[in-house]
């Protein structure tokens, strides 16, 4: 089986350098509903029996950018972890301060963000365990972040994994094998 994990594409949104924490509450759902931007993303032909994108539209319109119009399967299980501010103030602090704070809460599990660690490992978990039921070549369209939890949840149910990076771009493809 070969499977395709594939990043989503460019996001036309531009963050803001510093915000509130309602501000950045704000930017995180405007991101989660813009549209990716139209750069001919460009891969070798991928053969594959379906084709899996998260809830996020920026997820559906890139697999749409690489295979064209076909029938994709939506799944919450490939969804991006939700980031929110990691306390409420009216200080404007830097967004790389938001998205550490936010993302060392996510790891530590904190009820102050929409999901922790734990549960993120849980739901890649249940999407591999249907991959290796389906045992079928495929694709998934996801995110950034939750792709590091898919693919060590891929390693652990026995994939080979092409590529593995600290940062995956956007638009990039690893290809995994079981």
């Amino acid at each position: 089986m070969k499977v395709f994990v594939i990043r989503h594409g460019k996001v036309d949104f531009s963050w803001s350098r510093s915000c509130t924490s309602g501000d950045f509450d704000k930017e995180c759902k405007a991101y989660d509903t813009s549209p990716i931007r139209k750069e001919n993303i460009r891969f070798p032909e991928i053969k594959c029996q379906k084709i899996y994108v998260s809830t996020l539209s920026r997820s559906r319109e890139t697999a749409k950018e690489i295979f064209g119009e076909k029938e994709f399967i939506e799944s919450k299980l490939i969804h991006e972890v939700t980031l929110r501010s990691a306390f409420d103030t009216t200080k404007k602090l830097p967004l790389w301060f938001w998205n550490t704070a936010g993302r060392l809460q996510w790891f530590v599990n904190s009820k102050r963000q929409p999901e922790g660690r734990y549960q993120t490992h849980k739901r890649a978990k249940q999407f591999v365990k249907r991959l290796c039921i389906e045992n079928e070549d495929c694709a998934i369209v996801t995110h950034g972040f939750y792709m590091h939890t898919l693919i060590k949840e891929m390693k652990r149910a026995g994939f080979t994994i092409e590529k593995n990076a600290l940062h995956y771009k956007k638009g990039q493809a690893i290809v995994c094998r079981k």
